[in-house]
């Protein structure tokens, strides 16, 4: 899909400074070095999904979110999920809670001496971020997270899309099959997954440029992190298929556990900044919206042009696509939509405004 090495993470990729200050068996924690003289008082936490490489959000430096983040005055984290082996092969919705996102957030707690972070959750990433705070509502523990962001992020799977089409049961027979002997599913699946749900795009193009015609791929940033596949453990992820794809149990009061807790999303008071993609394929906009339905908080929906990803990886100085906001709470996305303004460019300065209204107090960085 892409050039063969026209890219490489840590020299044209991935390459806002930073250092891993935490590893554990299922993650590494960054932190980006700050690059002015004050800084949020309160630090962000990146999930950025499980099922994919950190760097997404890491890009080339004129795309890098990371990067605008940094220079915004934003004390910024983000973990990197370890792709699966046969060591974490028995990872659980559990294990990415408790031990992933929550021990992250503690982490930055300490390390920085604060009460509470900001957290983001991309895609999946957002879905356990959910279950997180769910989990941390229940036992009174709130506080920890003084605002939550879901990037392209489903909790009800009722308009969950076409990946649907992919939780039938002789796909979850044939994801049994490819998982029995190692425990882990081999990232290229997945990949090819998603491929397939944009075939003409993303697989048939290839072939007749490329095959057929014999013209070589272009180098594309964003195509060389999508062939950088991530594995996943197979118990896991047979879990989140059977559980919230087919079960939709998360928007169930007490439909699922973390840790032995009963989760109820519609406790959920921690104000929440929701983006969707007008064009997305993967988690459609309909379903984002959702979110809207479940938590009892603060919400702001934003409807941001393009799909999944470049709708998510939209820097201000592209003045590429646009995003839809509406000041007045609507009841459905359609109302949402009729009633919306629209705005040329990214989205992102929205957010930092946004995030700033509820904690702008700042502190000497770090």
């Amino acid at each position: 899909q892409t050039k063969p090495g026209a890219f490489e993470v840590g020299k044209n990729l991935a390459t806002t400074p930073g250092k891993v200050v935490k590893e554990t068996p299922l993650y590494q924690l960054i932190q980006y070095t700050p690059t002015t003289d004050d800084v949020l008082a309160t630090p962000v936490v990146i999930f950025p999904p499980w099922i994919n490489r950190f760097y997404i959000l890491d890009l080339t430096p004129e795309k890098s979110f990371v990067k605008w983040c940094v220079d915004q005055g934003i004390s910024l984290f983000m973990v990197s999920w370890k792709s699966a082996d046969e060591s974490i092969a028995d990872t659980t919705l559990d294990d990415y809670v408790v031990s992933g996102q929550i021990d992250a957030i503690d982490t930055v707690r300490d390390l920085l001496g604060v009460d509470g972070v900001h957290t983001i959750g991309y895609c999946v990433a957002g879905t356990t971020m959910a279950a997180t705070l769910g989990y941390l509502h229940e036992r009174k523990e709130q506080d920890r997270v003084r605002s939550a962001t879901f990037l392209t992020a489903q909790v009800d799977f009722t308009h969950a899309g076409d990946l649907k089409l992919f939780t039938g049961n002789e796909t979850m027979a044939l994801l049994d099959e490819l998982t029995r002997d190692k425990g882990y599913l081999d990232g290229r699946y997945m990949a090819t997954t998603f491929n397939l749900l944009r075939g003409r795009d993303l697989i048939w193009n290839y072939v007749v440029n490329n095959y057929l015609l014999g013209d070589e791929p272009a180098p594309f940033d964003l195509l060389h992190w999508n062939s950088d596949t991530t594995n996943l453990p197979a118990k896991w992820h047979r879990d989140y298929l059977e559980t919230l794809y087919k079960g939709n149990k998360l928007i169930e009061r007490g439909g699922i556990t973390v840790a032995g807790t009963p989760v109820d999303i519609s406790a959920v008071k921690t104000p929440t900044y929701i983006q969707a993609g007008r064009e997305d394929h993967i988690a459609p906009p309909e379903s984002v919206w959702k979110i809207m339905d479940h938590f009892a908080g603060p919400t702001r929906f934003l409807l941001a042009g393009s799909g999944h990803i470049a709708g998510v990886v939209n820097p201000p100085a592209a003045q590429k696509y646009q995003y839809w906001v509406k000041d007045r709470p609507a009841e459905t996305l359609e109302a949402f939509i009729e009633g919306a303004e629209e705005h040329k460019g990214s989205w992102w300065p929205d957010w930092l405004e946004w995030m700033k209204g509820h904690d702008p107090k700042t502190v000497e960085a770090k």
